[in-house]
């Protein structure tokens, strides 16, 4: 295998960032653009949950495609059409547009995991989880780093200016991932039939993975607590933060995601991990990393260093823990890995809906100390399941090595 370029993972970084930037954005300056389309407070919640919703159709419909099509042709026309979603929510006259436009990019911005099939594809086995580590940390980028952008854009330039800066980086990186990346050369196999039959075949085996594969059922649901936990925090620490005694406005609220940032990132060494076989061992002390978080975040008062703290750690064990994940996955299934990530990644989607859902409802329940133990709760079942996954392993093991000996 020829490898992945460090200017390559520059690119795919940077593709992973600004394309899931396109469904976080609107988060920080959802009151400004409702405002400006004419949506009731009632209606707000819908703009931040279209292109969740695109997102989720986009991982089970358009990933599959990564595993039977070039994928770099694949990823071109996937970012041409988040730009366009973007550019029909910056000119939306109303909210039902806007929407529209929204769902669009989230539809296309699962061009995230087709950029980690390829990445895992065409990476040598020593260098998988180095480099799948590095692109998916442009995930991380994206939706920590969106808030700060939307945050600042959104005060001086408008909300719209947002998703025009959006619509035309997704264009730049289209004309550079055309020219930086090459074809990954793979031709159908004989006798797979049709394209349309492969693909309904790849469809019908992400939904026998959750059935079938011990493995993905694990990970996945260790990304569905993980991501619940993630959206805690992320779509609740607006409200203590914007609430007495803080009182910060959206560019402050925003600069936390460069809090965050610096956690996801200190983790980009868990690709390395990866690769020398500490993928399972590094899930582990990074999920329980994530538990010891939620004590610190939830110290608000007097002073937010605690939070602070607290916020780098957990977004360092989110993204240790989602490497680990596909490198796993990625390395069981080489040859679908697309489908494989995509439907992995569902989980991801419905963690992070869960998690907005509930921190909002546990926030006028009880405040931010009950928004913290849902999260911490949502984190400590994560912790669980790798636990539970790993006794079953040493147990079948136990089992296999009495067979062997004729016992």
């Amino acid at each position: 295998m020829a490898g992945v370029t460090g200017a390559q993972r520059i690119v795919l970084a940077m593709v992973c960032a600004v394309a899931v930037s396109t469904v976080y954005a609107v988060q920080p300056v959802l009151e400004a653009a409702g405002a400006d389309l004419g949506l009731s407070a009632g209606a707000l919640g819908w703009p931040a949950a279209a292109g969740q919703i695109g997102y989720f159709a986009g991982l089970v419909l358009l990933v599959p495609l990564g595993d039977l099509v070039d994928r770099r042709r694949l990823i071109t026309g996937q970012l041409v059409l988040v730009a366009a979603g973007a550019a029909v929510t910056a000119l939306a006259p109303n909210g039902s547009v806007a929407m529209a436009g929204l769902a669009t990019a989230g539809l296309f911005a699962v061009v995230v995991q087709v950029v980690v099939a390829y990445v895992a594809a065409v990476s040598a086995p020593g260098e998988r989880g180095r480099n799948i580590g590095a692109v998916t940390s442009g995930v991380v980028v994206g939706i920590l780093g969106a808030r700060v952008l939307a945050g600042a854009l959104g005060d001086t330039a408008g909300w719209r200016a947002v998703y025009v800066v959006l619509a035309v980086l997704c264009l730049a990186l289209a004309l550079a991932v055309h020219l930086v990346l090459r074809p990954d050369g793979r031709a159908p196999r004989p006798g797979t039939g049709s394209t349309r039959r492969r693909y309904t075949r790849a469809l019908g085996a992400m939904a026998r993975l959750v059935v079938t594969d011990r493995l993905f059922r694990g990970r996945g649901l260790i990304a569905f607590f993980l991501f619940a936990s993630f959206g805690t925090l992320w779509s609740g620490l607006a409200l203590p933060l914007g609430d007495d005694p803080w009182r910060f406005g959206t560019t402050e609220i925003g600069l936390f995601g460069l809090v965050g940032l610096a956690g996801a990132l200190g983790a980009a060494r868990a690709g390395r991990w990866a690769d020398h076989g500490r993928a399972q061992p590094v899930s582990g002390w990074s999920l329980a990393l994530l538990v010891v978080s939620w004590p610190l975040i939830a110290l608000t008062e007097p002073t937010l260093w605690p939070l602070v703290v607290g916020v780098v750690l957990l977004d360092f064990a989110v993204q240790a823990v989602h490497v680990s994940s596909q490198h796993l996955l990625t390395t069981a299934h080489p040859e679908r890995a697309g489908g494989v990530i995509g439907a992995y990644m569902a989980f991801y989607s419905l963690g992070s809906a869960l998690g907005a859902l509930t921190s909002a409802w546990a926030y006028t329940a009880g405040g931010w100390w009950a928004c913290c133990l849902t999260g911490a709760t949502y984190a400590l079942l994560g912790l669980v399941t790798w636990a539970h996954g790993r006794f079953r392993v040493r147990n079948d093991r136990a089992a296999r090595a009495v067979d062997l000996s004729g016992v």
